[in-house]
């Protein structure tokens, strides 16, 4: 009686098994009434018929069919004609176990989903929000210089020429905002190609490290490489996009940088594959809980810091979506009060 135990039972084969139970008594029960053969004989034949067309009949009608629209309404999906045969043939097989199991596994799925659409309208919201932020501090700035000017400054030479830079320089931000987000719209949709040619990291970062040196100057950071690491490696890259990805890296050590303080890059043979490049700061640093969100667009782990500072705070996002064009990671590693240290993977060349 091992194929009683079996979760697969059919409809049919459910309804059979039943029958032969029920009337098999009958007849039993019709034989110790009647000791005539044919008695028990009429009444085993009539209680299977009816037994099995009525549990069959219910199972059919009521269990199967139901389960039937449950498969149907998880998955989502309309039946053909050809997928009719799967619906009336293979689905009624499965038994309440497996119904079960399915149903909450659909219910997890959808479970999933449901938290992944509420963090995606959560980061909407806040990316919304930092948008409106960043959009409305220059606005104001430049709204402000102009009213000033056509209230009577305008005449005033000891003013107006200085409230038109300050006013210029609000558009500047304005003009960079949108261009920045324009690249990382481009990035995410694939519309900006990569082009990869080889060349030495360590001379790109050379040459970075020449282009911001004034900035650097003004706060008397310097600007060097890690000792050990100074033997070129040459990566298969997009040169003028990781250009833009050192200079983003290395303006922000700059800028929350400490005064007299020192930054570093390294150039390291991960595998046979990758080169990993690391900037490196002695800076203020960052709690832990920001780090997984530091390359999100607009997030700022020290927003009033970061305000007077200025910039777009979609540096960071560049940087995230420049590498991830090419396949690799990057990654942040810091520390209160011990600095920070942001790190990428590039393909290595083989030339």
């Amino acid at each position: 009686m091992s194929f009683l135990d079996t979760k697969n039972l059919s409809p049919r084969l459910l309804s059979f098994i039943t029958a032969l139970i029920i009337s098999t008594v009958n007849a039993l029960l019709s034989l110790l009434l009647n000791p005539h053969w044919f008695m028990p004989l009429v009444v085993f034949a009539i209680s299977f018929i009816i037994t099995y067309s009525l549990y069959y009949y219910t199972l059919q009608r009521f269990i199967y069919r139901k389960i039937k629209l449950i498969y149907k309404f998880i998955y989502q999906t309309k039946a053909t004609k050809k997928e009719e045969f799967f619906y009336n043939n293979i689905l009624p097989q499965k038994s309440i176990e497996e119904v079960s199991k399915d149903v909450q596994k659909w219910a997890t799925q959808k479970k999933d989903e449901i938290e992944s659409l509420r963090k995606n309208e959560q980061f909407r919201k806040e990316f919304l929000s930092n948008l409106a932020h960043e959009l409305r501090t220059p606005i104001f700035t430049v709204q402000g210089y102009v009213d000033t000017l056509l209230g009577g400054a305008l005449d005033d030479h000891n003013v107006n020429r200085k409230f038109l830079t300050n006013a210029s320089k609000g558009i500047d931000r304005l003009v960079q905002l949108v261009d920045d987000l324009n690249q990382i719209s481009k990035l995410e949709s694939g519309k900006i190609p990569i082009i990869q040619e080889s060349f030495s990291i360590q001379e790109l970062v050379r040459d970075v490290y020449e282009e911001l040196s004034m900035k650097a100057k003004e706060k008397n950071i310097t600007l060097d490489l890690k000792k050990g690491t100074e033997r070129p490696l040459y990566v298969y890259a997009d040169k003028p996009k990781i250009r833009q990805v050192l200079v983003n890296l290395i303006e922000n050590a700059i800028k929350y940088g400490n005064e007299n303080g020192i930054i570093t890059a390294g150039s390291y043979e991960m595998d046979e594959g990758h080169i990993y490049t690391e900037i490196s700061d002695d800076g203020p640093g960052m709690a832990e809980e920001h780090l997984s969100r530091i390359f999100e667009r607009f997030y700022r782990a020290d927003r009033s810091r970061s305000r007077a500072i200025g910039g777009t705070g979609l540096g960071l996002a560049i940087v995230k979506h420049i590498i991830e064009a090419h396949s690799q990671t990057v990654t942040v590693r810091s520390k209160v009060g011990v600095g920070s240290s942001f790190g990428f993977t590039l393909e290595k060349s083989v030339g």
